[in-house]
């Protein structure tokens, strides 16, 4: 798994598709005399002081010249004050000993410093195959995906995952946790948006008999139960903003506490968050926790919509059929149905087309899939235009379905000869192989790009 070394130190204003963070941190001075100044934190102490002997130096008048340490403990960040003068606070309280997370904010003299994970770029190669347990793709966006989620399903790192509705977030969840060495245990599902305010807590992390009205027993809570394999948390935007330090300290302490307890009991879960959120625009709308963002993305994975992934649309559609026939003999779809499924724009993402399937495979009485009856009466009009979306987002998709069809039967005229092809188009032949890239028509086996057409 390649990364390209970014040093980020802030939220990336337009996220890439895969993240993660690296060990250590960063310290950024945001407000004072010396704002902008960071230093890095990582295998030995930093200290902060006016003194020219300290690893950040303020110009601060009111920062005493040994004020302060930082040093990792294990998996922990601890601040030390140094005897200072007029002493370091978090959140106006003075503190001599302090643990500190991603996105945390201390203040010494005039000056406020935050600490910021590493986060750096991954770049995955394309993996072989077209498939990972049961996701299904050949485009290049899924085959990148794929490598990465062989690399990081053998660890315990937390992932949180990014993608709109029906696109299979809870499908790559699972499969994480199946080529995970937790695959012998539990897979837990919580659904942050499904369960009343209310009860979330209880939910979560049990209760004690007695402890509310209606708790006639102890319970066990959905990270007890996922104890030894894996919680996903599925939409985790939707978390009321008052409830989220409850899960960051379940996060930070792996234990939990049962409403009506006054004790914690340790679990060992790995956790696997999801969301159809930007939480990055959520966190910058004060929606979102931000301490609680950065210790759910230690790796962050954009699941992209099946609209930009439109080659994988008959991939998909011959995997349903096979699935969804039952005893019918092989059912097949006519060339100008599947182009009506390329360019419908699917909403509702792989779900929503799994269930055209299979609707379709039920209505069938001859030898040809009944698409006709399957298709909503409301589908996208044959341009696939989303007039649900801003004009920017719906004209940008727009232009990929465009270029797809046009490079697709581009292609397909000229059999993968990219000099015939780019002629023709009238397009450089370095713009044309980008393109080809792009839409994942660099089939692999035969029909490839031979050297001589390269």
């Amino acid at each position: 798994m390649a990364s390209r070394d970014s040093n980020v130190t802030s939220l990336l204003d337009e996220a890439p598709a895969f993240t993660r963070q690296r060990g250590g941190g960063t310290f950024i001075v945001i407000k004072g005399p010396d704002r902008g100044e960071q230093i890095a934190l990582r295998e030995t102490a930093v200290t902060f002081g006016s003194s020219p002997s300290c690893s950040l130096v303020l110009t601060d008048k009111t920062v005493s010249r040994q004020h302060l340490e930082a040093k990792r403990e294990g998996e922990a960040v601890v601040l030390r004050d140094l005897g200072s003068t007029n002493g370091t606070f978090v959140q106006g309280a003075r503190f001599k000993e302090l643990t500190i997370g991603y996105g945390g904010e201390f203040k010494l003299g005039r000056t406020v410093v935050k600490y910021l994970p590493d986060e750096e770029v991954v770049e995955p190669e394309e993996s072989e195959l077209e498939a990972f347990g049961s996701l299904i793709g050949r485009d290049i966006k899924m085959r990148r995906l794929f490598k990465l989620l062989e690399d990081v399903s053998a660890t315990d790192a937390t992932i949180l995952i990014e993608g709109e509705t029906g696109s299979g977030k809870e499908l790559i969840a699972e499969e994480i946790h199946n080529h995970s060495p937790r695959k012998g245990g539990p897979f837990v599902v919580f659904d942050c948006g499904a369960v009343p305010r209310e009860l979330i807590e209880s939910a979560l992390f049990g209760h004690m008999k007695g402890s509310f009205t209606g708790a006639h027993t102890d319970r066990k809570g959905a990270f007890a139960e996922a104890n030894g394999g894996t919680i996903f948390l599925d939409e985790i935007g939707e978390l009321a903003l008052d409830l989220q330090p409850s899960l960051l300290r379940v996060l930070d302490k792996r234990a939990v506490r049962r409403v009506g307890s006054n004790t914690y009991d340790k679990v060992d879960v790995r956790v696997v968050a999801a969301t159809n959120r930007d939480l990055r625009s959520e966190v910058q709308k004060k929606q979102f926790r931000e301490d609680l963002y950065y210790r759910l993305a230690v790796i962050r994975v954009t699941l992209p919509a099946l609209r930009e992934r439109g080659g994988d649309i008959p991939l998909l559609v011959d995997h349903f059929m096979r699935l969804f026939s039952g005893g019918k003999q092989r059912l097949q779809m006519s060339p100008e149905d599947m182009q009506r499924l390329v360019r419908h724009s699917f909403p509702g993402n792989v779900r929503e087309l799994r269930n055209i399937i299979e609707r379709a495979c039920v209505l069938s009485k001859g030898d040809f899939l009944n698409l006709d009856d399957a298709l909503p009466a409301d589908a996208a009009p044959a341009l696939g235009i989303r007039t649900d979306l801003p004009f920017k987002e719906a004209k940008g998709q727009l232009v990929e379905l465009f270029e797809r069809e046009y490079i697709v039967d581009l292609m397909r005229r000229h059999k993968m000869n990219l000099s015939a092809a780019a002629r023709e188009a009238q397009i450089d032949r370095k713009h044309l192989r980008e393109l080809i890239r792009k839409y994942g028509l660099d089939a692999r086996g035969g029909g490839g790009l031979g050297d001589d057409e390269a």
